[in-house]
């Protein structure tokens, strides 16, 4: 779990890299909550998220926004990390040029963040969301919801209320073709705290599943080649 630094649009963003040597595993990054209620990547939530792409063979990174830790700059609202996330979605498409598939992952504020990069960038193809913040943050950009995803929520939540993530949760799904999960926790608070154990194998399941059913529709797609005449049978 190599410490990496990469370039912001504010300078320096410090993260921590996961690299799977298959050059065609797929990629995620995995975005913490607010910065100015002490979220960083080290944050419980975001290093479960980050083990649950880990074990599914993929590469993974997670990283501090600007002014968290050693990564330069100021909290912006959501604008600036919003562009935070971007830049280390771009670092890591370009350490991972042939990754066959790339999705995104967040812990309360930071989801609000990923799901707002998920509809700007449309190679993400999944999603995990814990916790949105439904009852603070405005998520009516989901329309349509592009990805599959799956959104995970404590109905003892104290502060983004669960009724409101089922809301927002009925309404994605609502759309035409939206896949999306909604997994409520009975007894889990905002921070999981009695089940970081079951959240995590919960996304490590999700993300398999998924996983499985996007090799099966893969190869049953013919590849370019395969739809190309030969080369003596053209006219």
């Amino acid at each position: 779990m190599p410490e990496i630094i990469f370039t912001g649009p504010e300078g320096r963003l410090e993260g921590r890299y996961h690299h799977n040597e298959n050059p065609t595993s797929p990629v995620a990054i995995v975005l913490h909550p607010h910065p100015l209620y002490g979220g960083t990547m080290n944050n419980k939530i975001v290093y479960r998220t980050y083990q649950a792409f880990v074990k599914n063979g993929f590469s993974v990174l997670r990283f501090n926004f600007r002014g968290v830790g050693r990564s330069l700059g100021h909290f912006d609202e959501g604008i600036g990390e919003l562009s935070d996330a971007a830049a280390a979605m771009d670092w890591i498409q370009v350490q991972n040029p042939e990754a066959s598939t790339c999705w995104i992952g967040g812990f309360s504020f930071g989801s609000w963040i990923a799901l707002q990069l998920l509809m700007r960038r449309p190679e993400i193809e999944g999603f995990l969301a814990v916790s949105p913040p439904a009852t603070k943050y405005d998520f009516s950009f989901l329309s349509p919801c592009p990805a599959p995803g799956l959104i995970l929520q404590g109905d003892k939540d104290d502060i983004v209320k669960e009724e409101d993530v089922s809301r927002l949760a009925e309404k994605i799904r609502g759309q035409n073709y939206a896949q999306v999960q909604y997994q409520v926790f009975p007894g889990a608070d905002h921070y999981f705290r009695n089940s970081l154990d079951e959240l995590e194998q919960t996304m490590t399941d999700y993300i398999a599943e998924r996983m499985q059913q996007f090799e099966e529709s893969r190869r049953a797609m013919p590849s370019r080649k395969r739809r190309q005449l030969p080369r003596d049978s053209r006219p």
